[in-house]
């Protein structure tokens, strides 16, 4: 991440706009305290949080190159890939929702998108927003959805992830970031979760968030047909922060022992530790 200039930013209570002084046209939305977007008006294919990018990816193989793709995106926050998907696959349709309608407003106000993109955004809870779309209406959800720094309960558990199932179209993927750390119990849980909806499974990130080494973002991936497994290992490989993918035995023996989490033991994603942003 570029540097914050401080002296160029814009606020409303809770929520900051920090322009990236590396990048003169891009900003840093903070929310309580935690980065929860960086979106560069210039060059909307600029993803610089590097969960960012491995999801990046996930739009790049979803669907043959420049195809439309249809997307859900469940934690709208700045728009980053919903301004990559528009920039990259022209015609794409996406709908996005957040809890919140201030930050919307302030995203529509000081970070707008490009008109023509087919993108709508609206005001409710991620989970009874999903509810209400239609069977097999898209080909990728996303849910990084985050309430301060943590994913709430009714987010995480096996009844939500079937709900995403039921959306997706059959060759579809179900994205979700994961923060987590030291154990990794949240996110081998999650694992477990998506398993017992989904049979193809991938998970992604840096070495030292995978051993448990420092708190981060793991994205995991879902599907009913098989996942391109082979090139997201190598474009992860190769991206500037490099990270690795688990899938088949080695995200086997990664969850090993795990349970899914149902709505009636589901709990919030763990708070990171203090100074970790």
């Amino acid at each position: 991440m570029g540097r914050r200039d401080n002296g160029d930013a814009r606020e409303r209570p809770g929520t900051e706009l920090l322009r990236d002084a590396d990048r003169p046209d891009s900003w840093i939305l903070m929310v309580g305290g935690t980065p929860q977007s960086h979106v560069d008006l210039a060059d909307p294919t600029h993803l610089d949080f590097e969960y960012v990018r491995r999801l990046g990816h996930v739009v790049d193989l979803v669907a043959p190159e420049r195809e439309p793709v249809d997307v859900f995106h469940l934690g709208a926050g700045a728009l980053t890939l919903a301004r990559y998907v528009a920039a990259t696959r022209p015609g794409s349709r996406q709908r996005a929702v957040d809890i919140d309608p201030d930050l919307i407003a302030l995203v529509r106000r000081e970070l707008p998108w490009d008109r023509r993109a087919d993108l709508r955004v609206g005001t409710g809870d991620a989970r009874a927003w999903l509810t209400g779309r239609r069977d097999g209406s898209a080909d990728l959800v996303v849910a990084d959805v985050f309430s301060g720094a943590r994913t709430p309960a009714h987010l995480t558990s096996v009844e939500f992830t079937a709900e995403a199932s039921r959306v997706l179209r059959p060759g579809g993927v179900y994205a979700v970031n994961v923060g987590d750390g030291q154990a990794l119990r949240h996110a081998r849980s999650q694992v477990a979760t998506a398993a017992a909806v989904f049979p193809h499974l991938a998970l992604i990130a840096e070495p030292s968030v995978l051993r448990g080494r420092r708190f981060g973002n793991l994205v995991l991936l879902a599907g009913h047909r098989r996942l391109p497994v082979d090139e997201l290992a190598r474009r992860a490989h190769r991206d500037p922060d490099m990270a690795r993918l688990l899938s088949g035995s080695e995200l086997d023996r990664f969850a090993s022992g795990a349970v899914p989490v149902d709505d009636a033991t589901a709990r919030d994603s763990p708070a990171p530790p203090d100074g970790v942003f």
